[in-house]
Order: C-alpha cells, then structure tokens, then sequence
C-alpha cells in the first residue's frame, strides 16, 4: 500500500485554511460580541448614574417641601396658634404644650444653676439623656384600647 503524501499535504492545508479562517470567523464574532457587551455595559452604567443623580435631585426636593412645610406650618402658629381652625387646633395645643414645657424647664434650669451657683459652662460640659420615644400624632397606644373608661 503506496500512501499519498501529495494528497494528504493538500488535504492538510486546506485543512489547515479552513481551521484559520474558522477561527478568523470565530474570533472576529467575539469581538465583535464583546464590543456589544461592552456599550451595552457603559449604556446601563449611564443609565444607572443617571437615575442615582435623579434620586439625589428627588431627595433635594424632598428636602426643599419639608422646609416650606415646616415655614408654612410656624407661619400658621405665629398667625393663628392662638385661635386655630378646628382642623389644625390638636396641633397647635401640641406646639403650645411643648412650649410651655420649653419654658417650665427653663425657668426650672435657671433655679438649680442660683442654687447650686452653677455656671453655664459647667451646665453645658453636661451631656443631656435621650428622651424616650414618644408616639407620633397618629399612633395610638394599644394600651388604652383595654381599659374601662
């Protein structure tokens, strides 16, 4: 048996040609995915910092009506706290009590420091304890749901 070694180098370069421009194929088709892959990428990366920068605008803006409410609600209080409508007379009793607290605990500052002969900078070196939480205006208590009234 007589081999062809003619035959089988031909063979083995067209062999060899095809497996070339295969990869050629192979690797420009990853490139160019990659290519894709990648602005799509720095696309979402876009629209991702786009959305982080409207969350900051958003949270700025949150910022800017919680100030005009907090200025509306003082104008109110300064204009009306004394003779509210009936709508906003339990929150302006709460702003009243608080400040009359305010006060009571001022003027009760000002006793123990003559009594003691306190000076305010050693009033002030004192670190003052957290109040408790107290329940906002719209929770309730389920502790006087069970009592008799």
């Amino acid at each position: 048996m007589s081999i062809d070694f003619e035959s089988l180098k031909d063979k083995a370069v067209v062999a060899a040609q095809s497996g070339v421009t295969k990869a050629k194929e192979i690797t420009e088709t990853g490139i160019a995915k990659a290519r894709e892959l990648a602005d799509t990428g720095v696309a979402k990366a876009k629209e991702i910092t786009e959305i982080g920068k409207l969350k900051v605008s958003n949270s700025t803006e949150q910022e800017a009506i919680r100030k005009a409410y907090s200025e509306l609600g003082k104008l109110y209080f300064a204009e009306r706290g004394s003779a509210p409508e009936a709508a906003y007379a339990d929150a302006c009793q709460r702003i009243t009590d608080a400040l009359a607290r305010i006060s009571y605990n001022n003027e009760r500052i000002a006793d123990i420091k003559a009594a003691g002969q306190l000076t305010d900078d050693e009033v002030d070196a004192v670190e003052p304890e957290e109040a408790p939480e107290e329940p906002s205006c719209c929770e309730t208590s389920h502790e006087d749901e069970d009592k008799p009234e």
